[in-house]
């Protein structure tokens, strides 16, 4: 029904929200397959690039799907890039996810409990405090325009709210923790009648206000350190900035250029020696011996030193 699908179209928003903003800390909530992710690595305007789900055999399944790809061995650049994946609730605290640019829920709140729902919104706004935050979930006013569609769109789903009452929610949250919110969504409902039922998928874009200020004015020192995820996975990306990936390319530029000058001269050589070759016949070998000193006596009887080359044809 849609093109590209609904799932392209959403995570292709927050791509674009990145390329706008340019966030350097990015977590993704629920990131499942960890499809996001592996598109959003690519932006290097990113330094941290997290990914947390309940799922953790899920996120073994796919995990090393975010190693670094040999072209970013070959051709490393200056930014720095770290990949993390934890297992774990978004119900729950963890310090380590704290004061982040962006958090993104892509169809994560209604596969929770409307309690735990209440939860999630204080882990994130009210614990996590990042900047912004990009919360996705499907529109059931859409729901009678999906083909065979009876009752929730996964059988997983808890609950699927209306336009209505998602932006009552979005709003609660952001007067309660300080956010702006502004709605939009992705896969707009085909020509007619039907167009006002909005978005197939509805998005709140919740920013923090004040924007972005020092993480040390947000989390008091005596805030407990709360570990709750399990870290699955992390890998850093080759990076100039590193001296022992600095030095290895040195090496390897200086090298490749060495015997690219040593084939260019070696070329220009033999084109020479042809071309003398086929100009004249045979080629003359130059050869000049050794040096050697002779003593000549003068007609008035002295001596003098002399030194002798041969050359021979």
């Amino acid at each position: 029904m849609f093109r590209p699908s609904l799932n392209s179209q959403r995570h292709q928003f927050v791509i674009d929200f990145v390329k706008r903003n340019k966030p350097q800390k990015v977590v993704d909530l629920g990131c499942s397959e960890c499809t996001l992710l592996k598109k959003l690595r690519f932006h290097r305007e990113i330094e941290l690039l997290v990914g947390v789900d309940i799922n953790g055999m899920g996120l073994k399944k796919k995990m090393y799907g975010l190693a670094p790809l040999s072209s970013d061995y070959l051709h490393p650049g200056f930014e720095q890039l770290r990949v993390e994946l934890y297992q774990g609730s978004v119900t729950q605290r963890d310090v380590r996810l704290r004061g982040f640019d962006l958090v993104t829920s892509i169809e994560l709140i209604e596969h929770l409990s409307l309690p735990d729902v209440e939860k999630f919104s204080d882990v994130v706004f009210g614990y996590m405090t990042p900047v912004t935050v990009i919360v996705s979930t499907p529109n059931a006013e859409f729901n009678p325009l999906l083909p065979g569609l009876t009752g929730f769109r996964h059988r997983d789903h808890k609950f699927e709210w209306t336009r209505a009452e998602f932006q009552s929610w979005a709003l609660k949250v952001g007067m309660a923790y300080g956010y702006d919110v502004e709605f939009t969504g992705v896969g707009w409902a085909p020509p007619g009648p039907q167009e006002g039922v909005g978005f197939c998928s509805q998005i709140a874009v919740f920013r923090r206000l004040g924007g972005r200020v020092d993480c040390s004015m947000l989390f008091s020192d005596d805030a407990d350190e709360v570990f709750s995820y399990s870290l699955l996975y992390s890998i850093n990306y080759p990076s100039l900035r590193d001296n022992n990936i600095l030095r290895r390319v040195l090496v390897s530029e200086v090298l490749h250029w060495a015997e690219k000058l040593k084939t260019e001269w070696m070329e220009g050589t033999g084109g020479r020696l042809n071309a003398r070759s086929a100009g004249g016949g045979v080629v003359n070998e130059v050869r000049l011996s050794e040096p050697h000193m002779e003593s000549e006596e003068t007609p008035t009887g002295e001596h003098h030193n002399s030194v002798r080359c041969d050359l021979h044809l």
